[in-house]
């Protein structure tokens, strides 16, 4: 399906104003350059063609496509940003299992181990059944807030 673009002289202001500063994500300024490039307008002095565009910002003609696409169904600012995510991320460590594991990881190491790495302390938070299941990123998240890092004092 063939979309046409039809740009306000507003809206070719603001796209414009996009690209001339350099304020703004990069994908935003190529999103902005496409649609002024493709525009069909009356306030268009020149139209390229996609081949030209895509040859031009040495971008894909499929590129183009789903730019062309989100601006005629969802309108210029999904356009220009795309959509934002939707899944959403539960938090799995709170206040008491923060407590307990800055508390094990001041603890003594296990019997084999000259300090404790992030993932014995996360195998031994589940262990002790503070958490059913936990990774070693989170685990990692947790000391770093609390400014419990590892590597804080061997890195000078």
């Amino acid at each position: 399906m063939r979309y046409k673009i039809t740009l306000t002289e507003e809206e070719r202001k603001d796209l414009k104003s996009i690209t001339s500063k350099g304020k703004h994500r990069s994908q935003k300024v190529m999103n902005a350059l496409i649609l002024l490039n493709c525009d069909e307008g009356d306030f268009q002095t020149k139209r390229s063609t996609n081949e030209q565009v895509a040859g031009v910002l040495k971008i894909s003609m499929k590129k183009i496509d789903r730019v062309k696409k989100r601006f005629v169904e969802e309108g210029l600012d999904v356009a220009l940003n795309g959509h934002k995510g939707k899944r959403v991320y539960t938090k799995k460590a709170y206040g008491d299992f923060e407590a307990h594991l800055v508390a094990l990881s001041c603890s003594e190491p296990p019997e084999g181990f000259a300090r404790w790495s992030l993932r014995l302390l996360a195998d031994r938070a589940v262990e002790l059944n503070y958490i059913d299941n936990i990774s070693y990123e989170t685990v990692r998240r947790v000391l770093k807030k609390t400014k419990l890092n590892r590597g804080k004092n061997r890195a000078g």
